[in-house]
């Protein structure tokens, strides 16, 4: 009753901020995340019980006040439909979500230090994400870390991960990076991968490969 009670306090979706027009500082942040959601899309086309979120505001009740949402540049959610009410998410509200929190949450570094590995590592391990990937191939020797790491959650602690690819079984993915060519140039992202290490390949590349092995089908 109580939890019930606790919720109707609580402001909708409707009524919180979606946005707090402040763009992201570098193409990275947007385009990493997004990759990942596309190629998501693509790899669990036939699920429903997954959202992905990009540069969207997490509102949660572990926090000082549940109108201040968390940003990740990335995160999963899983037994969560695709579409609420058949549209879009304004934003994820854990409490409108049966209380589900993020699995996953992925940081993008910027030249501007956004306390991925203090202040936001501490909102993450007091909401329960159980996987918290620091994705940082610009600024790792200035922050004194690796390029990518992953961190799992035990015991209300982050402990950093070994291996990479790094299968997360709870997920069903794994997470690494990889040099690809988009859009013209050749740059690191990442993907999702297999449990037995293999890369997960967008529909372009599927495409291509078909095409380096039977011809162009327009001949």
């Amino acid at each position: 009753m109580l939890q019930g009670q606790r919720k109707t306090t609580l402001p909708s979706s409707a009524e919180l901020p979606c946005s707090d027009d402040i763009p992201v500082d570098n193409e990275d942040q947007n385009f990493i995340p997004n990759f990942l959601l596309f190629l998501l899309e693509f790899i669990w086309g036939n699920r429903n019980d997954w959202f992905f979120g990009v540069d969207m505001g997490v509102y949660h009740t572990t926090g000082v006040n549940p109108r201040v949402p968390v940003v990740p540049d990335g995160f999963l959610a899983l037994g969560v439909p695709r579409r609420r009410k058949n549209t879009s998410r304004l934003s994820y509200v854990v409490w409108e979500e049966n209380d589900v929190s993020p699995i996953f949450v992925l940081e993008v570094v910027s030249q501007t230090y956004g306390g991925e590995y203090d202040s936001k590592i501490e909102i993450y391990a007091n909401l329960g994400v159980l996987y918290y990937v620091v994705y940082n191939p610009n600024f790792w020797k200035r922050d004194q870390h690796q390029p990518f790491e992953v961190y799992r959650l035990v015991d209300g602690k982050y402990q950093i991960q070994i291996g990479e690819p790094f299968w997360m079984p709870e997920v069903g993915l794994g997470v690494g990076r990889y040099l690809t060519q988009t859009g013209g140039l050749q740059r690191e992202v990442l993907y999702w991968y297999n449990q037995a290490g293999v890369r997960y390949q967008t529909p372009e590349e599927l495409l291509e490969s078909y095409r380096n092995r039977f011809g162009d089908l327009n001949q």
